[in-house]
């Protein structure tokens, strides 16, 4: 168990960061974020910031010995950082489920070995397994590179098979993986915390909306065929951390089909689905994440009251922030990002107990 005043680092300067530092103020820890970025909005709220190389060995020497612990905010840290980091100081989540997560074949084919149900998918490592992929998969169907991309970035759709060329050339040329069509009727989203002693805890999965491929709206209640399948979902996801031994916030993503849910995705952080727990659930996705990697007891994940809203605020939408705190029923965040552009994640809003006006 950390004692207050123990420092946690955290790699990665982003939002997520920058909220996980908030919660772990609170709880009386230093934060000390590492990143290779001169500009961290994470690094705003904290006392310490290492602007460095993520392979530069001796600066990642330094930053471990100045931490308790260290943990991260997003899945494209280099597995190899971690692994470095884990041999001077504790790091939870491990680099097992980072390294799962980074790679969607690898994942694909980990949640399947487990008994989850996943969409048909396919290796596509280059153009000609491509054509073999799909005698396998058919059309309609997505191709996916196999690392990196989100935000629905990275991806493309064939209608038919003789979009397949065309789909290599949007992704760029890069090692894909193809996924067959989920037909489905809502996306969801399952959140849990799994502390250092292997407790693991739920927050209500939330009816999740996207547009352009990144998420716009997380809800609740969420519609009955997600409610009716969130047991079974939850079952997935805790097979999963209870193999990954994972230790803090790990998220899943699912399709609610006639079926069952079908797993989509997960991703071994804190996830923007979850920001709507800062004022609609008795503890917070951040505060949990931090209660479990600094050894504390976990928080409830109750939800507060309903119905409850989250909006992401991309883009130009952070104009909205006046008339939105207009709204006595908004809470507001503001990521302190400078430049506005199409489909950056800007800041969100939350309605807890209320519906937007």
């Amino acid at each position: 168990m950390l004692p207050p005043g123990s420092t946690i680092g955290i790699l990665g300067g982003g939002q997520l960061g920058r909220m996980l530092a908030v919660a772990a103020a609170q709880l009386g820890y230093k934060v000390h974020i590492y990143a290779p970025d001169a500009e961290s909005v994470a690094a705003e709220v904290t006392a310490h910031h290492s602007q460095a190389a993520w392979d530069d060995e001796p600066r990642l020497a330094a930053f471990a010995a100045a931490c308790d612990a260290v943990t991260f905010e997003f899945e494209n840290v280099p597995v190899d950082t971690v692994r470095f980091l884990s041999g001077h100081v504790a790091v939870h989540p491990g680099a097992l489920g980072l390294e799962i997560a980074q790679d969607r074949l690898a994942e694909k084919n980990f949640v399947a070995g487990l008994g989850g149900r996943t969409a048909p998918f396919a290796a596509a490592p280059n153009n000609d397994e491509l054509t073999l992929a799909l005698a396998r998969i058919g059309a309609p169907s997505i191709l996916k590179t196999v690392r990196m991309g989100y935000d629905g970035k990275g991806q493309a759709r064939l209608a038919t098979p003789a979009d397949a060329d065309a789909a290599w050339e949007t992704i760029g040329r890069h090692a894909a993986i193809l996924e067959g069509f989920v037909a489905f009727a809502h996306e969801f989203s399952v959140i849990l915390v799994r502390g250092i002693d292997g407790e693991v805890r739920y927050w209500d999965s939330t009816a999740n909306v996207h547009e352009g491929g990144i998420l716009a709206t997380a809800s609740l209640p969420p519609p009955q065929i997600v409610a009716e399948q969130q047991d079974e979902a939850r079952a997935m996801m805790k097979e999963i951390a209870d193999a990954l031994d994972y230790v803090g916030v790990l998220t899943g993503e699912f399709f609610a089909t006639e079926d069952g849910p079908v797993f989509n995705e997960m991703a071994p952080r804190v996830h923007n689905s979850g920001h709507w727990t800062i004022e609609g659930a008795v503890t917070s996705q951040f505060e949990n994440h931090i209660r479990a990697i600094a050894g504390l007891p976990l928080g409830s994940t109750a939800t507060r009251q309903l119905p409850v809203t989250m909006r992401n605020l991309i883009g130009a939408d952070i104009g909205l922030i006046p008339a939105l705190l207009a709204d006595e029923n908004c809470h507001v965040h503001h990521y302190s990002k400078t430049e506005v552009r199409e489909g950056r994640k800007l800041g969100h809003a939350t309605w807890a107990g209320a519906s937007p006006a």
